[in-house]
């Protein structure tokens, strides 16, 4: 429910520049509206020969005769394509419009170029809102640069279009939002000023990528949005300007060891919190099957002769566990990025937990962008591994992409093997503190809960959400979810229940979630 006090809370957090930047594109769309202004179709001077080492390939989503499948939603268009079509979301429909499919490995030449010409025709004679704002310009720019020069392609038409495209993004950079959609906006600039040879082009991408790497690139390398996924999506992006720079004489030459330098530490960073297995934590809005993996990028980052930073996890608040039963990751992180929350999840104190390789505690995932029911609970504290007092949020999520008041880690007591943090999540409504406490030994795991203050009779909820394949069962008060044993000391009731589980978007699995009702503390005990 929409409250002035929660606007306030939430906008409090916002720089000067994302509110300065949402007044003035206001107004000039207003005066703009009155005068009927409208872009003019720019034409480039000049297109250079670029080079580009092979890529990471673009996951499969078209299929065949104008049939689309992004984020496990398939649609078939017949014989024309509504590059507007909105009926299964805005991120459907920006995906649709971001062109990877372009350079997917089973799409042809003939093909990818008919779809290319089929948006251009259209942009003159359909009003594309999402399909010429600046986050999408930015990603389908890279893909039909990436395909052009894949292909040797020199194409009036497409060139023509393409400039005029830059020549709208440049208009309107992202510094309303700021975080990731700034950044995709300096990385595409830089591949359309070595494609046009514009030094314009140049200059703006240099500014944005040069403030914004080192805003968002934390000390141990990790992405300051604190999403596994968009780490992986922003490192594949920050490769393929190292890639670019590395293979293509112009301009200065500086950039590419600026770049190739954040590489390696985002590349550390992946390859610390990446699960034996493969997979990411499902932090935040993560899911599977969107960004490249790190085995990807490990693998094109050594193709580009990038290597990892080796930098020990700290700044971003995660940390790994890594036993020779098991492997945990923990958070004991801020709410990132503090101005532009919008991937962020009331999830402090969560953690996951891989046995012999195979999920055993997980994050409940991110199934949906929506702003609707489903998109309130998988950001809310109660779908996530940690401690909810009286059925109230941790930090105060809203609106799909919104946070007012946030928990905040206010003492983290660090040693080998062993964390201890408190947050004071709960302060404000309850006058309590929330101390989580993990103990990390051979064949053990212990987890403390302690709520700290008066608590007048609020009800405290820690829960654990297992796998879909875990078979979990209730013995007494204690766990056995296969094999592993987990006790409970301090509990006033054990239960188990259902959630669901979405590891990708759209997909979602009934599993099993431990709801254990405590007073003042808990003692967790996983025995392996």
């Amino acid at each position: 429910m929409f409250t002035v006090k929660k606007f306030i809370n939430t906008i409090k957090y916002l720089q000067w520049k994302q509110i300065e930047y949402r007044i003035y594109y206001g107004v000039r769309a207003k005066i703009r509206k009155i005068n009927g202004f409208s872009y003019p179709l720019s034409v480039p001077s000049r297109t250079a020969d670029l080079k580009l080492q092979p890529g990471i390939p673009a996951y499969p989503s078209y299929e065949k005769e104008n049939r689309f499948c992004f984020l496990n939603i398939t649609y078939p268009f017949g014989e024309k394509i509504d590059w507007n079509y909105s009926d299964e979301g805005q991120l459907w429909t920006f995906n649709l419009n971001y062109f990877d499919f372009i350079n997917q490995e089973d799409i042809s030449k003939e093909e990818a170029l008919r779809l290319m010409y089929d948006f251009i025709d259209k942009i003159d004679t359909v009003s594309m809102k999402n399909g010429l704002s600046a986050y999408v310009i930015s990603l389908r720019g890279m893909n039909w640069i990436k395909f052009m020069v894949r292909y040797g392609i020199k194409e009036k038409k497409i060139d023509d279009s393409l400039y005029a495209q830059y020549r709208i993004l440049i208009d309107n950079l992202e510094y309303q939002f700021l975080a990731n959609h700034l950044l995709e906006n300096g990385f595409s600039l830089l591949y359309a000023a070595y494609y046009f040879q514009d030094e314009t082009f140049y200059a703006k991408a240099v500014e944005i990528l040069k403030e914004q790497l080192p805003e968002q690139t934390l000390s141990d390398g990790g992405n300051f949005e604190l999403s596994p996924m968009y780490h992986q999506i922003i490192l594949g992006r920050v490769l393929d300007v190292v890639n670019l720079t590395k293979n293509n004489e112009g301009f200065d030459g500086k950039m590419f060891d600026f770049l190739k330098g954040y590489a390696s530490k985002m590349l550390s960073w992946i390859e610390k919190i990446t699960f034996s297995s493969g997979e990411i934590p499902l932090l935040n809005d993560s899911a599977f099957g969107v960004a490249p993996t790190t085995a990807m990028l490990a693998e094109y980052a050594g193709s580009l002769e990038v290597t990892s930073a080796a930098l020990p996890l700290g700044a971003s608040g995660y940390r790994k566990i890594e036993k020779p039963t098991y492997e945990m990751v923990v958070d004991v992180a801020e709410i990132g990025a503090s101005y532009n929350p919008a991937h962020a999840h009331s999830d402090t104190f969560t953690f996951e937990l891989y046995v012999h390789g195979k999920p055993l505690i997980v994050d409940t995932g991110t199934s949906t962008y929506d702003k609707n029911r489903r998109r309130h609970i998988e950001r809310s504290t109660f779908s996530h591994n940690t401690v909810v007092v009286g059925e109230v949020n941790q930090s105060n999520v809203w609106s799909g992409f919104r946070v007012a008041e946030r928990a905040h880690i206010v003492e983290l007591e660090e040693r080998q093997e062993y964390i201890r943090a408190v947050h004071d999540g709960y302060e404000k409504q309850f006058g309590l503190l929330h101390e989580r406490q993990f103990s990390m030994h051979e064949d053990t795991i212990e987890i403390i809960d302690r709520i700290i203050g008066s608590k007048e009779e609020k009800s405290a909820i820690a829960r654990l959400h297992f796998h879909p394949d875990v078979n979990v069962e209730l013995e007494g008060e204690e766990l056995v979810a296969d094999g592993v044993r987990i006790s409970f000391k301090g509990a006033q009731k054990v239960m188990l229940n259902f959630y669901r589980y979405a590891p990708e978007y759209h997909r979602l699995h009934q599993a099993k979630v431990a709801e254990v009702e405590f007073d003042e503390q808990l003692v967790c005990r996983i025995v392996l």
